[in-house]
């Protein structure tokens, strides 16, 4: 999908999550699609902030599905707006997300 959600229309959440060494996650979601995205987005910034630990593709690999928020989640409270997610890996646009 490359077009922009219709207005009013909330974003599906993550279900699933896997790792594909060292830095890629492999997402699912609540409309049964599925995508990729390169954590290395958050990760080669300057100053990297809370993120900075998972540099280390251990700790990054202990990511885990939190299905309250329907989101993912690393140990340290470190988690990612399911929007952006699902944004990134379905090409949809989103204002200030490049």
């Amino acid at each position: 999908m490359t077009s922009p959600m219709p207005a009013g229309t909330p974003f599906p959440r993550v279900t699933g999550v896997s790792v594909q060494p060292p830095y890629r996650l492999h997402l699912t979601f609540t409309d049964g699609t599925s995508g990729e995205v390169d954590g290395r987005r958050w990760l080669d910034r300057e100053p990297a902030g809370v993120f900075a630990p998972l540099r280390d593709p251990a700790r990054f690999a202990e990511v885990t599905l939190d299905p309250d928020a329907g989101t993912i989640r690393w140990p340290g409270d470190v988690d990612l707006c399911p929007d952006v997610l699902y944004a990134l890996c379905h090409g949809v646009p989103l204002p200030g997300i490049a």
